[in-house]
Order: C-alpha cells, then sequence, then structure tokens
C-alpha cells in the first residue's frame, strides 16, 4: 500500500483561502509566522503576498478590501506586537461589517506555557473584535479552521481570527480538499419584503405629515434612482447618511445632502423642523445629536428587525429591503400636488449648493481646500475609485467631491481610524487594477502611515496621493472652537515637506501653495501614474474651518420658524462670536446664504 500524498498544513491552509477567489494577502513577517511565509512562497503563483511595512496598514488595507469588493480579505500579524499592530484596522472592519479573516501567529506549541519569547494568549485579545476566534489545536485542523472562519466572516459580515501555532504549518498532513466552497456560496441571499398593508401605512403617514423627510442610508444600494422618482412624487426631500454618497445623484434638487456635522446647510436646517422622519436602510451614528432635538414621528424601513428602535423611539417598523420597499410605494402611490414645504426645501438646497460651486470656482493664494477638491473632479475618470482619510477630508469629500454608482470609494466609517487613506489606496488599486485610484489624506492622518508609500513603489501601485496639509488637526481644532476653552490645545503639528519624503523613498511628487498652480500638477499626476507609477501631491492649504452648519438651530415658537446660532459656537476664548446669522455666514464667505426662515416665508409654508 502506497502512503497517501501529503501537503504542508500551511499550504493546505492557503488554498483554501485561494478557493474563496482571494488573489492577495497583507502582513509582515515575524519569527511565529514562518511556517505561513515558507507556504507563501510556493504558492506565490496564485496568491500574491504585500509585504506592508506596518501590520495596521494591512489590517486597514484588508478592510478597505472588504469594503469595496465586498469579499473576503485577508491580513496577517506575528506573535506579539505582530498581533496587536492589527487590532485597530481589525475594529475598523467590525465596525463597517467587513468579511475580513485575520491570521495571527503563535510560538511553536512545543514551547507554549512555558512563558516563551513572543508568546501571550492572544484570543482574548481578539475575543470582543471577532465573530469567530480560534486557536488551532492540531495540524490537520489548520485548513478546516481557517475555511470555517470565512464562512462564519461572511455569514456576521466581521472578523474572522485564526491563531496558528508556528510548527504546525510544517506538519505534512493529507493532500485533500479541505475547503467547503459551493455554487450556493454565488447565491444572492433572499430579502425581506414589505406587505401592501405596512405600505399604505407609512404611505398614509407621509400624506398626513406637515413636514416629512427621507433619511436614507446605503441600503437603498442601487435603487436611488427610483427613490428620487418617488421623492418627486410624494413631494419628500431627502436627507442622506454619508455612506449613500453616490447612490442618489448630486444633482436631484431634493437631494439635500448630509445631516450633522459632515453636513450640508439645507440638510441640518430641514431635519431640525421635520414632524416625520422615514429612516430608509440607514444606520446612523450620529442620532442622539440630530433625532433628539425635537419630537417627530419616526419610521424605520430595514433588512434587519434589530435595529428597530435603536437610534430612535419607534412609530413604525416594517421589515423590508429598502429598494424593494421604494419600489412597492412607487406602484402604491398617488402623486401630491406640488409642496410649499418641498419647494421651500428645494430652493434652500439650490442656495447652498451655489455657495459651494462658488468656493470652488475662485482663485486662493494661500491654497484653500475648494480648488483642491475642483481638481480632483476635473481629472478623475468616471470609475475612479477614492480612499478617503479621516478629518476634515470627510466633510470636504461629502460637500465637493463628484461621485456616481460609477465609482468606488471607501472610508472609516465608524471607527474613524485616521491613517486610513493610504492602505485604502493601496487595496483599491490591487483589487481595481485597471481603475483610477486617489488616497486623499491630510497631513495628520498621513503622517501616521506614511512609510506605507514605499508599498505603492515596490509593487508599482499607480495610486494618486493628495496630502492636504495645513500643520493642524483641523477636524479637532473646530471641536476646540465651540468648546469654552481659553485656548486651542494639542491640535497644532510641524509641518513636513511630504514631497521630499516621497522623493526619497522613490516616488515622484511635487508641492503646491497656490490655485494657480494645481492644475499642472494634477495634469502631472495624471502623466505619471498612467505610466504605471505612483505620484504624491503635498497641497499647503490654510487651516480654516468650513462652514459649520451644525451650529445652527431651528425651533418652532408661537407658529413662527426661529433660526438663530448655538450660543456654543465660537466658544474658544481666542475666538470671536457673531451677532447674527448673517454675520456667520459672513466669516465663511456666505453673505449670498439665506436662512430657511427665509425660504419658508417665501414659499408661505404653514407650520
Amino acid at each position: 500500500m502506497t502512503d497517501p500524498q501529503t501537503v504542508p498544513a500551511s499550504v493546505a491552509m492557503l488554498r483554501v483561502i485561494e478557493s474563496w477567489g482571494v488573489d492577495h494577502i497583507y502582513g509582515y513577517p515575524g519569527g511565529s509566522f514562518n511556517s505561513t511565509m515558507a507556504a507563501l512562497d510556493a504558492e506565490q503563483a496564485r496568491l500574491k503576498y504585500i509585504q506592508i511595512r506596518h501590520e495596521q496598514v494591512g489590517a486597514l488595507a484588508a478592510s478597505a478590501d472588504a469594503k469595496l469588493t465586498g469579499k473576503i480579505a485577508v491580513a496577517f500579524g506575528s506573535a506579539g506586537p505582530g498581533a496587536t499592530n492589527l487590532i485597530t484596522g481589525l475594529y475598523d472592519a467590525r465596525e463597517d461589517h467587513a468579511p475580513v479573516l485575520a491570521l495571527i501567529g503563535q510560538v511553536p506549541s512545543t514551547n507554549m506555557n512555558y512563558n516563551y519569547f513572543q508568546e501571550f494568549a492572544e484570543n482574548p485579545m481578539f475575543a470582543d473584535v471577532a465573530v469567530y476566534n480560534r486557536l488551532v489545536m492540531t495540524p490537520e485542523s489548520l485548513p478546516y479552521v481557517v475555511d470555517k472562519a470565512i464562512r462564519e466572516a461572511y455569514k456576521h459580515r466581521g472578523v474572522a481570527v485564526v491563531v496558528i501555532p508556528n510548527d504546525f504549518g510544517y506538519v505534512q498532513i493529507p493532500d485533500t480538499p479541505y475547503t467547503s466552497v459551493s455554487p450556493t456560496d454565488r447565491k444572492s441571499r433572499p430579502l425581506p419584503e414589505a406587505t401592501d398593508e405596512e405600505v399604505d401605512h407609512v404611505l398614509e403617514l407621509i400624506a398626513q405629515a406637515k413636514r416629512p423627510v427621507i433619511h436614507v442610508g446605503r441600503g437603498i444600494g442601487a435603487g436611488g434612482e427610483q427613490l428620487v422618482e418617488l421623492s418627486k412624487k410624494l413631494q419628500v426631500p431627502l436627507v442622506l447618511t454619508g455612506l449613500t454618497k453616490g447612490l442618489v445623484p448630486d444633482d436631484y434638487e431634493g437631494n439635500l445632502g448630509y445631516a450633522n456635522r459632515a453636513a450640508m446647510k439645507a440638510a441640518d436646517e430641514i431635519f431640525a423642523v421635520a414632524d416625520l422622519v422615514i429612516a430608509l436602510g440607514a444606520d446612523f451614528p450620529f442620532a442622539n445629536l440630530v433625532y433628539r432635538t425635537h419630537p417627530f414621528k419616526f419610521v424605520q424601513i430595514d433588512i434587519d428587525e434589530a435595529q428597530f428602535g435603536r437610534h430612535h423611539f419607534l412609530d413604525y417598523g416594517v421589515w423590508s429591503d429598502a429598494t424593494s420597499f421604494v419600489t412597492k410605494a412607487l406602484a402604491r402611490s398617488t402623486a401630491s400636488a406640488p409642496s410649499p414645504y418641498f419647494q421651500a426645501a428645494v430652493a434652500a438646497n439650490h442656495n447652498w449648493r451655489e455657495y459651494l460651486t462658488a468656493l470652488s470656482e475662485r482663485p486662493s493664494d494661500p491654497l484653500e481646500f475648494e480648488a483642491v477638491y475642483k481638481q480632483i473632479n476635473r481629472i478623475a475618470e468616471p470609475d475612479a475609485v477614492f480612499s478617503i482619510d479621516v478629518g476634515d477630508n470627510i466633510i470636504n469629500a461629502f460637500r465637493f467631491l463628484n461621485l456616481t454608482p460609477k465609482n468606488k470609494w471607501t472610508i472609516s466609517a465608524l471607527f474613524a481610524s485616521m491613517g486610513y487613506g493610504l492602505p485604502g489606496a493601496i487595496a483599491g488599486k490591487l483589487s481595481f487594477p485597471d481603475r483610477q485610484v486617489f488616497n486623499i489624506s491630510g497631513d495628520g492622518a498621513f503622517s501616521m502611515v506614511m512609510q506605507d508609500l514605499i508599498t505603492e513603489k515596490k509593487y508599482q501601485l499607480p495610486v494618486i496621493n493628495i496630502i492636504t496639509s495645513n500643520a493642524s488637526l483641523n477636524f479637532i481644532k473646530s471641536e476646540q472652537d465651540d468648546i469654552d476653552m481659553v485656548q486651542h490645545s494639542g491640535i497644532f503639528i510641524e509641518d513636513q515637506d511630504f514631497a521630499k519624503i516621497a522623493a526619497a523613498m522613490g516616488v515622484e511628487s511635487v508641492t503646491v501653495t497656490k490655485s494657480a498652480d494645481l492644475p499642472a500638477a494634477f495634469d502631472q499626476a495624471l502623466a505619471v501614474t498612467r505610466a504605471g507609477r505612483p505620484f504624491l501631491i503635498d497641497t499647503k492649504i490654510t487651516d480654516k474651518r468650513g462652514l459649520p452648519v451644525e451650529e445652527l438651530q431651528l425651533a418652532i415658537e408661537d407658529g413662527q420658524l426661529i433660526e438663530t446660532v448655538s450660543p456654543s459656537y465660537n466658544a474658544n476664548h481666542t475666538l470671536a462670536k457673531p451677532r447674527d446669522l448673517a454675520e456667520f455666514f459672513a466669516q465663511y464667505d456666505g453673505q449670498r446664504l439665506r436662512p430657511l426662515t427665509d425660504f419658508f416665508a417665501e414659499y408661505n409654508v404653514t407650520l
């Protein structure tokens, strides 16, 4: 009798990962992971190892990969610090419901429990972040456990962790199929649908409301155009959560934009006076700041009924896919008469959008951020991929970046981890090699991960890196503007010459300080990246604050709409307070901005 064919357990494990469609994996070597490193060398024709320079970057890149593609992504770290460095990226994946597999090195099983070098109990550390968290107990079970981990990550849309004693990977095990991949995995899952009675009841609530608004989340998926049709038909304005950007056309006049801080003026104003809020496929982490400002009826439509009442007391819940609900509502509704309320909302939106356009079109010297976004929009291809880092660039991207359903874009949405932009761009280029990819990062965020610019260079990833440098943690600076502090604290950072740093890594680059020089810099970025090389533009912008629409306060008193500026605005003792709304708008070059009260009066909106 001949011996059966065998294979190293680590190779069998990687073949399982390959069977799930994974073609690249992020990590940094360590002694406790050498058995898997040997397997990666053996499998290099089928699985590309991406050598990042910090495990956090690898985990963030894997999270971005999963968010951009919907597919499982993989990162690894060795025992001890390699493992702990993964945590930030894994929490990002958990919070944004991204399927990620983390492979964790462990000292050889023969040295475990001997206080061996870099040995520690790793599974407890990952207990909170992971939906599946296992220590491999035998070499033969290694590929099985990894297969199971991937299934659990998909099922729960979260992080699966597998800790691997290093010696197990070398052991020869039977070369048999360990993967459980099947055609069933490619099926679309059935989604709940609303009943006729549920849709009719929501339509009745809309008809009874004076000031309804639909708060749209990314659950709308591909149904943005249908939602626009419903909005027009029922005369109900739309307010979006941030992750919905690009799913509902920006140029639809009833799309008021975003609420809270990374917001549009008309969206915050209308939300503040709504008497019916319909949350449509929306998970809004800032609900306690926006939903609690005044009483209103609350309807929630969601595919996950466990979300009902999570952000507000529930008046009516509909367990349904958002797009199928909209489709049925279109079929079962009748057109509403033109609404003064809707017309006023649209007029306020036009006023705000004209303001944003004016800011983008004007020259600036010293350089301001709006001109940078104008150039991004000019050179961006229709299906470009954007990775946007945490900070002011989130607000500015929501306001100024043109996105459509053809684009892919990713942010650290709920965990909001600084340093996300560069890893996300690396992931974007690896997963979509034929698309144009942008990394948009502030100087504070980019500084955290800039060593991995060399990863773009090593793998010749033609990413356009745009650094908005103002020597300030400006997002936090703006928060401190509105706190009763003697002065700003801890938010000014040392400026750096990112173009020279990039050049030292072999990445072509340029520094820009005024808007007149931006077109040439962006044209150069196009030429270099089209030739297959990464490029960096260090834009030295001012640290001005974008208009903080969240500081507008609205209330209905004795049948009248009152709009004021929050008393907390510019509470920092280094800043001047405006005397009225006009002066508030003028501080941000918004002399032509008008309060919502003007539009309600103009269109005779009854309260």
